[in-house]
């Protein structure tokens, strides 16, 4: 699948992968993929996924991971969040973290498609929570880049460190540029 995947991704897409790539000094992570301004984003991530070898999760409802439909959203990286009925999503989040070896969780910061002129915060306190660092993947359309920044981890200044994590997205174009 790794070469097929490869082949795909570069030869046929002719996609490059450029930054950190280091993924063995990180095995615990939240990656964050931004723009996400299109459903492209989707095969373009997972066939990146598989030509780099990255191992990368995404958590969802545990009705999700029913008998029927959990094997393929496992297969895919997924994992199931399981909340109890006092606690937090954050909180919920983060301790999936605790349990794996290997669990570099990616999401989209805006949350959406759409154009959005803030993201959402959850993924920096899940980060915090868990003590993790920060690696930022652009989806660069326009050059066909996927960028990985270097691992941070966030500080106590919500308003820098969302400053210097937009700032490594400034002029990237997504799939559909007026989202981005």
């Amino acid at each position: 699948m790794h070469r097929i995947s490869k082949f795909i991704y570069h030869r046929l897409l002719g996609w490059k992968v450029k930054g950190f790539n280091d993924f063995n000094t990180v095995k615990k992570a939240v990656l964050i993929a931004a723009p996400h301004t299109s459903w492209h984003d989707f095969y373009i991530g997972v066939l990146l996924r598989s030509a780099i070898k990255l191992e990368a999760n995404f958590v969802g409802k545990k009705i999700l991971f029913n008998p029927f439909t959990g094997w393929f959203f496992r297969a895919l990286g997924g994992a199931p969040v399981h909340r109890n009925a006092n606690e937090k999503q954050v909180d919920a989040i983060a301790r999936l973290f605790e349990n794996r070896v290997v669990f570099r969780m990616l999401l989209a910061p805006e949350g959406t498609r759409r154009k959005v002129t803030q993201w959402k915060t959850g993924f920096y306190y899940i980060a915090k929570t868990a003590n993790v660092p920060i690696v930022m993947l652009s989806f660069d359309f326009e050059n066909k880049v996927n960028r990985f920044s270097d691992p941070f981890f966030p500080t106590d200044d919500i308003e820098a460190d969302f400053k210097f994590m937009r700032a490594f997205f400034e002029g990237i174009k997504g799939k559909i540029p007026q989202n981005s």
